[in-house]
């Protein structure tokens, strides 16, 4: 999966505009927390995970991903019907069908000839996405192609908060359920392009896909409900990022003091610190958006690229790792030239 062609034409994000801290969850879990004697602060003290933000409560995901879109579309200096591809890679979805991409495209008004479809891959969608593009992109089908994501927690807060204050609820099942607390609402979007069309845009180098599947019982999850074993999930993942760093290595020429920015999937503080211990990674290099805004799912690696962006952090012909995993378990690592 390596790229000649294909370049970042306009990238954006939107921020859910309520906040929802741990203090205010461990408040609403309190009896709870007091029968089953549970004294450790998980979410804030281990997780590290101090807020996320929420929708208003009749947001749909492709309300969210249409925002993000429109703003996207604006950054690459195009309008909708220049968009030959749309793949929307969100976990959080409107309905079993139609795909939430088909509603997009609809709320967006692409032209006929656009292709449109939904990507599921957990966490890793929104990379995965980014590569079916790249793909149609590199052999000139398409001028133009838009990735886009919008994450709606707020149904799986309230009912796994009702399920947790249930009075037969066991430590294990408290537990088991806990990881659905840390998730966050966001939405975001790219626009990307041939690089013959947008010769100074960022350029989309490609990246290298390992998987364990064999790992695919220890995170499962519905609409409003995820049941994690947050342990195993840690571990098993941790050896399938380091199979999949080891190959990008070879496939993209990393060497780690070498990459100016390591975009990681946003989980939790474990997460992030096994990444960067692993890897040999400079703290400092390392953006992290999970203590206020939670694990966004495939939303988090392309918000935190955007908010790099928006902040200025990012100069000509910096090389960005982006580094990407998913429950199932699935791990792409891919290179963003700046």
């Amino acid at each position: 999966m390596l790229f000649k062609n294909v370049s970042i034409a306009g990238l954006a994000h939107i921020d859910a505009p309520h906040t929802l801290t741990s203090d205010e969850i461990n408040a609403r879990l309190q009896p709870t927390l007091d029968r089953l004697g549970i004294k450790t602060d998980v979410l804030n003290d281990i997780a590290g995970v101090h807020a996320r933000r929420l929708w208003d409560a009749d947001t749909q995901a492709s309300d969210a991903a249409t925002m993000a879109a429109r703003k996207a579309l604006v950054d690459a200096g195009i309008t909708a019907d220049k968009v030959g591809l749309v793949v929307n890679t969100s976990v959080s979805r409107d309905y079993l069908e139609p795909s939430t991409a088909s509603i997009v495209c609809g709320n967006l008004g692409v032209a006929e000839h656009c292709q449109t479809f939904d990507v599921a891959n957990a966490c890793l969608a929104f990379i995965n996405g980014m590569d079916i593009a790249a793909r149609m992109l590199e052999r000139d089908e398409i001028d133009y192609a838009l990735v886009v994501d919008g994450e709606t927690a707020n149904l799986v807060y309230e009912k796994t908060i009702e399920r947790l204050n249930g009075p037969d609820i066991t430590e294990q099942q408290f537990r088991d359920e806990l990881a659905a607390l840390t998730l966050g609402c966001g939405a975001v979007a790219m626009v990307m392009a041939r690089s013959a069309l947008v010769p100074d845009a960022p350029r989309y180098k490609g990246g290298v896909t390992r998987s364990a599947t064999e790992w695919n019982k220890l995170c499962r999850g519905n609409l409003d409900r995820m049941v994690t074993d947050t342990r195993m999930l840690l571990i098993e993942g941790m050896k399938l990022a380091n199979k999949t760093f080891a190959a990008a290595k070879v496939a993209l020429g990393w060497a780690v003091d070498e990459l100016d920015q390591f975009v990681i999937h946003q989980v939790s503080r474990p997460h992030t610190q096994a990444f960067i211990k692993s890897f040999g990674i400079d703290p400092q290099k390392v953006m992290t958006i999970f203590t206020e805004h939670g694990n966004i799912g495939p939303a988090s690696v392309p918000i935190v690229l955007s908010k790099l962006k928006e902040l200025g952090k990012l100069k000509k012909g910096d090389r960005i790792a982006l580094l990407g995993i998913g429950s199932g378990l699935n791990c792409t690592m891919a290179e963003v030239v700046w």
